[in-house]
């Protein structure tokens, strides 16, 4: 089954795209797994004034919004159920900035089906502070480590890669390979991405260590969709004989 656990609706501020057309768009795309995954920010906030220059506020309460965005998923994936799968997660933010990006600290997201956690990478300000362990523990829910050269992560820490990717896969945090090629970023794709699918050793070292992956278009502009782009990561991984995260559901 061809998955894809990174798109996004008109619930992130950068998305203006219904749910049900980001599911058809995937639909007529062959994709069987679609994931839903949108910015924490984008639900929590609402709208942009009370996000953008208000500052990290990680005392902040997002009452009932991630509940409600989660029913709202579920009611439209059930008009969809014999047609394709469809998951509910979240992109979550640690980035503390001038704007009210980072996750709340009472936020609860263990109901979600998956996240995604972004900046990692950005020690001195990602409220995660590169500790992806603590963080997943404290998401409570399947967690992914979204566009990130996880190498390079792992080489600034001084870690070795072996047992850095086998305790990822003892405690169930996956690795994503971000496919995108859109306007909003800039028809840029991820060099992590490219040296991943041509550097043997590196292949080596994830299989070996149990680590799963997923690949994600990140999509945000529905039109744009590239459906090929995620068939073939998804077959790149099958062949090197590495697991999707969620393989089998």
């Amino acid at each position: 089954m061809i998955q894809d656990l990174h798109a996004h609706t008109y619930y992130s501020f950068d998305s203006e795209d219904k749910i049900e057309k980001v599911i058809e768009t995937a639909l007529l795309g062959g994709v069987g797994l679609i994931g839903i995954s949108d910015h924490n920010y984008g639900i929590g906030c609402g709208r942009t004034e009370l996000c953008y220059d208000k500052g990290p506020a990680l005392d902040a309460d997002y009452g009932k919004t991630l509940l409600r965005y989660y029913d709202h998923i579920n009611s439209v994936r059930d008009k969809y159920r014999n047609r394709i799968k469809v998951l509910c997660g979240i992109e979550i933010c640690t980035l503390k900035s001038r704007d009210r990006y980072a996750l709340p600290y009472s936020a609860d997201v263990s109901f979600f089906d998956y996240c995604l956690v972004e900046n990692l990478d950005n020690t001195n300000l990602s409220i995660a502070q590169g500790d992806i362990f603590s963080f997943a523990k404290r998401c409570g829910c399947p967690t992914g480590i979204a566009h990130t050269d996880m190498f390079a992560f792992i080489e600034k820490r001084g870690e070795e890669p072996n047992r850095y990717f086998r305790k990822m896969a003892e405690q169930g945090i996956f690795w994503e390979m971000n496919v995108n090629l859109d306007s909003l970023h800039g028809f840029r794709t991820h060099d992590y991405v490219t040296e991943f699918f041509k550097n043997k050793s590196q292949q080596e070292i994830v299989k070996k260590s149990g680590v799963k992956l997923s690949v994600g278009f990140d999509s945000h502009i529905a039109r744009e969709y590239k459906p090929d782009r995620v068939k073939t990561a998804n077959k790149l991984i099958k062949d090197m004989g590495i697991r999707l995260v969620f393989d089998g559901i």
